[in-house]
């Protein structure tokens, strides 16, 4: 299909986008890889009079480490996070995801900054950003804020993120040593979004864990951090009794939407599944990063 009618700009400053941003508010879209846009526009599920084309605005893309943060522009491209040496060395959890997003053709446009900001519950970078607490860094003509992962994400594919602002970096944790990572997904077939996914990471100090992180994709219309198992998990040693309980944790109140792919119930085992596999595979990935 055709795209619709629509002005476009393409700002070559942040200043610049974000005065276009202010000036048209709801009435804009901002264009980043443009993966989900273009195919929304096309099938009219999109009506944006103004799109804003951020892909010439200089200093947005790109990876660094400060203070225990790993600083990722917005507009880096997936399949560069994905080659970044610093990504697989102090964010495991996002290294280990990024190969799950669609293909390499997919990866190679589309945007960290943009797959979060468009907040599908059932992507991959939404869950490992809750699964991080990672920080949000949005910029308007008033200044700029920082956004928790557990305040961005505030239904489907909606965003604190206010109409004005652009997101213009992603902040995230510096993994511990003694931290161990697993990205485990269900999917109908490489490339598509999962079923449920779930990630997770685990952080050993003399044979404990001293930190424990869960988030499920594709379960609501947010991702979901699993609490009560992480609190479970915390001060505990690692085994199969402990994972199987803290399995059943997880998942015992989640109520996972149905659709023709699974049941609410299938999902719901899914999701089981997973926290076991994932819990085993981030325990082992632990002992070796020790």
């Amino acid at each position: 299909m055709k795209l619709p009618p629509v002005d476009y700009e393409a700002p070559e400053t942040v200043n610049e986008a974000v005065e276009l941003l202010a000036e048209h508010l709801d009435e804009a879209s901002v264009l980043a890889g443009g993966q989900s846009l273009i195919p929304l526009l096309a099938l009219r599920l999109a009506h944006p009079a103004v799109l804003i084309d951020i892909n010439g605005v200089a200093g947005l893309s790109g990876v660094s480490v400060t203070d225990g943060w790993v600083a990722v522009g917005a507009m880096t491209r997936e399949y560069a996070a994905e080659e970044s040496g610093i990504v697989a060395d102090a964010v495991p959890l996002l290294a280990a995801a990024l190969p799950l997003i669609g293909h390499e053709a997919i990866r190679s446009r589309g945007t960290i900054g943009g797959s979060l900001a468009h907040a599908d519950p059932a992507a991959e970078l939404p869950a490992v950003a809750r699964a991080l607490d990672v920080e949000f860094v949005v910029r308007s003509k008033s200044g700029e804020r920082v956004i928790k992962a557990a305040d961005w994400f505030e239904g489907y594919l909606t965003t604190s993120r206010r109409p004005d602002e652009l997101l213009v970096e992603v902040r995230f944790p510096a993994a511990r040593p003694g931290t161990g990572i697993s990205f485990q997904e269900v999917a109908r077939r490489h490339g598509d979004f999962a079923v449920v996914a779930l990630a997770a990471s685990l952080t050993l100090s003399d044979g404990a864990i001293s930190d424990a992180r869960l988030a499920f994709a594709g379960i609501s219309d947010v991702p979901v951090r699993a609490t009560g198992a992480e609190d479970l998990l915390v001060g505990e040693r690692p085994s199969g009794e402990l994972f199987d309980e803290a399995a059943r944790l997880a998942t015992e109140d989640i109520d996972p939407p149905a659709d023709l792919h699974g049941s609410s119930d299938y999902r719901k085992k899914v999701a089981t599944a997973l926290v076991r596999r994932g819990l085993r595979a981030a325990a082992d990935n632990a002992g070796e990063r020790q």
